[in-house]
């Protein structure tokens, strides 16, 4: 939860969507879902390749063999269901309870979008109608038995991670960066976000790090030369990871073929994570 406002003289309406008021929207979930670990996965802005990192994370712990599931809580921007080719729930059990799509390989996935007819039509909710849509998903969304629930973080330090947080008992959080200077400068908010709300940074993840030539192998720094490595001093932060953009994964990710990319270096996420 969040710290205690300092502001004595701070009322509901001033403080509406301030990250120092001790709000809590969370519910505990159904007597049918048993998740070990809820792990974050943010970044500072969009287009860093955040949701990507989720999916391709929850591919590698499936092949680890863990059970894995996945909350697109990005509700205004909802992208997981179609990097793994899912259009709707997995149905509706009696009248309360929803049954999460599935993967091919068995990812259990959770998003806005799989409710909505018409899926480009926009999400313009304020914060405590969110909170109410992940409440409703914790109480009303049977996972079962998970190892890890990966939550696609909406991009920002704003109304809508904030309430996320608040919302779901994240066990910790991974950031994902890229190499430029300016989107490190926007990714260092959402870490120093989460330090203020006492969540453990699990980890950083620079994405789009390099491109392999096809030729010779020579990594090809699209981005410019990374940084991390003096921020992680820094900041005390651990790199678990720097990706390389790989020309098939878009192509994977735009078809719903996700779980069919070829390799994925992610040993050194899935060693941070807790167990």
């Amino acid at each position: 939860m969040a710290k205690e406002c300092s502001n004595s003289d701070c009322s509901q309406e001033s403080c509406e969507g301030c990250s120092q008021r001790p709000v809590d929207f969370r519910v505990a979930p159904n007597e049918f879902t048993r998740v070990k670990h809820v792990i974050g996965v943010v970044s500072g802005k969009g287009g860093v390749g955040k949701s990507t990192v989720t999916a391709g994370l929850a591919v590698a712990l499936n092949r680890q063999g863990f059970r894995v599931g996945i909350l697109d809580a990005d509700i205004t921007g909802p992208s997981i269901p179609r990097m793994f080719g899912v259009t709707a729930l997995g149905g509706l059990e009696g009248e309360q309870w929803m049954i999460p799509a599935e993967s091919e390989t068995g990812i259990e996935i959770v998003s806005l979008n799989l409710l909505m007819e018409d899926k480009e039509a926009p999400v313009i909710w304020r914060g405590p109608v969110i909170a109410g849509a992940l409440k409703q998903f914790s109480s009303d969304v049977i996972l079962g038995d998970l190892d890890y629930l990966l939550v696609d973080m909406p991009p920002g330090t704003g109304e809508e991670p904030l309430t996320v947080f608040q919302s779901l008992p994240v066990d910790g959080i991974l950031l994902v960066t890229s190499p430029q200077g300016l989107v490190e400068m926007v990714v260092r908010k959402a870490w120093h976000m989460a330090e203020q709300m006492n969540i453990p940074i699990l980890g950083v993840i620079e994405n789009f790090s390099y491109v392999l030539c096809p030729d010779c192998g020579r990594k090809i720094h699209v981005f410019g030369e990374s940084h991390l490595e003096a921020w992680s001093q820094e900041t005390g932060t651990l790199i678990s990871a720097r990706k390389p953009l790989p020309p098939e994964e878009a192509e994977l990710a735009d078809t719903g073929r996700m779980e069919m990319i070829p390799a994925l270096d992610f040993d050194g996420i899935t060693a941070v994570l807790p167990r």
